[in-house]
Parts: structure tokens; C-alpha cells; sequence
């Protein structure tokens, strides 16, 4: 059976060589989601163990998390309770608040929603400043309901439970001028450090925003990347697009 999913695989990278040059993560086991940015990646598991990439060396990390975050904000993270963490000087630090996913790759600021899909912001001078319980920690509820949101340089993206896709401007302060639809559907989406924006619909197929700027910071539409295999998460930085299958199949490619 192994052998069968082995070959499979190779089919797989073959075939989407075309446009993709993809290879198979075979240091690390079970991913469950990943985030890159700023040139560091990171990652959980099925286990909720969380993962640091040092070269080409999978470093566990400290604690147990669902989902995890890295960007201009720093490590974020949060466990199975929704409880909040930051990364500070090697160790978890807990924040007030309850969140089920959350992303640090707005300009230093912190977007999540919670098990309600209430999407808030945490503004960059909280959000840098926050070394632990006493810090300061005043989240601003935004409008809207959201299950997945992320931000990069040009804006904030995000669906909802209906996989409906918004995009907002949303500054350090975190002041917005509310959603605006964009067309598609995306059951999960990350912005890169450089704007980019990539998705997975709930088919498991990966697309691309395409023509996005920073005076248009919508773009122009979306193209898919083609997989052979049904995806369920993806992150993208410095070049290299990062995947895992429905499977638990991490891949890395470059275009």
C-alpha cells in the first residue's frame, strides 16, 4: 500500500511539474496547517504539535496548538481551547482573548476570528508590545462574520462559512472601512508577506489571485494551480508555494 501511494505521489509531481516544480516534504509527518512569512515557516500537526523550519530541520516547539502563525507580528498561536499565544524569548506567553484562528502577517497588527466568526484586530502597538499577562490587550471587534482571515501589505482577505470571499483595508489602528466581496468561492485563504494571495476551495483545488497591486489591491481574478491531489491548506513566501493535502501530504513548490 505504500508503495502504491509512493508512485502515486511521483504521477503527482510529474504531473503538475508543468507549471509547478512541487517535491515532497519527507522530514515531517502528518501537517495538518502551515504558515510562512517573512522568510521563517511554520507549522502543526494532526498531534497539535507545532513546528519551526531551521534550514531544512523541523524544530518542535514548546506547548500544543491547532493552528499557528508567523509574519511581521511574530509567532502567534492558539490551542484546541482557542486560548491566545505569542511566542516572547523562546517560550508561550498567554493573551487575553479567545480565538480559533488568527494570522500575523498584517504590518505588524494581529487579525483572528473566533468560534462565532467574529473577526477582530489587535492594533501594532499592542500587538508588538504584548510580553505576557500585563500587558495590554484591547481587541477591536470588526464587522462581519469570518471563519479564516489573513492580511499582507495591501489589504486583509477572508471567507465566511458560506466560503464567500471579502477583502478589507484595515490599517495598524486597526480602522477599516468594512468588507467588500470578492468573487469566488475559497474555503480557507492566506496573503503572503508581498501581497500574493492563494486559496483552497472546499473541492481541494488551489487558486491565485492574480493582478493584485497596491492600487489595486482586489486584482483582477483568480487562477488555479493545478494539483493532483485534494489540498486543504496552503501558505506561500520568498518564491515557494507550500501545501497539504487533504491527506496529510506536505509538498513545497516553486514556478
Amino acid at each position: 500500500m505504500r508503495v502504491t501511494a509512493a508512485v502515486l505521489l511521483v504521477l503527482c509531481l510529474l504531473a503538475i511539474s508543468h507549471a509547478w516544480d512541487c517535491r515532497e516534504i519527507v522530514n515531517i509527518k502528518n501537517l495538518m496547517q502551515i504558515d510562512a512569512g517573512l522568510g521563517q515557516v511554520v507549522a502543526t500537526d494532526t498531534s497539535q504539535i507545532p513546528y519551526y523550519l531551521v534550514g531544512d530541520k523541523w524544530i518542535r516547539l514548546p506547548g500544543s496548538l491547532k493552528h499557528i502563525t508567523v509574519g511581521p507580528a511574530g509567532i502567534w498561536g492558539v490551542n484546541k481551547a482557542d486560548s491566545i499565544y505569542k511566542y516572547v524569548a523562546g517560550n508561550w506567553v498567554q493573551a487575553a482573548g479567545l480565538l480559533k484562528q488568527l494570522d500575523a502577517g498584517g504590518e505588524q497588527f494581529i487579525v483572528g476570528a473566533n468560534m462565532a466568526d467574529t473577526p477582530f484586530c489587535l492594533t501594532r502597538s499592542a500587538t508588538v508590545g504584548y510580553k505576557g499577562p500585563g500587558s495590554p490587550i484591547p481587541w477591536t471587534g470588526l464587522p462581519g462574520a469570518v471563519k479564516y482571515y489573513s492580511c499582507g501589505p495591501f489589504g486583509c482577505w477572508a471567507v465566511n462559512k458560506n466560503d464567500d470571499i471579502f477583502l478589507m483595508s484595515l490599517n495598524q489602528e486597526c480602522q477599516n472601512k468594512g468588507w467588500s466581496h470578492i468573487d469566488g468561492k475559497l474555503s480557507m485563504i492566506e496573503v503572503a508577506t508581498d501581497g500574493s494571495v492563494f486559496g483552497v476551495n472546499s473541492a481541494g483545488s488551489v487558486y491565485t489571485r492574480d493582478g493584485i497591486t497596491a492600487s489595486k489591491p482586489e486584482g483582477t481574478g483568480w487562477s488555479n494551480i493545478p494539483m493532483c491531489m485534494r489540498m486543504g491548506h496552503v501558505t506561500y513566501d520568498l518564491g515557494r508555494l507550500w501545501v497539504v493535502s487533504k491527506t496529510a501530504v506536505t509538498m513545497v513548490c516553486t514556478h
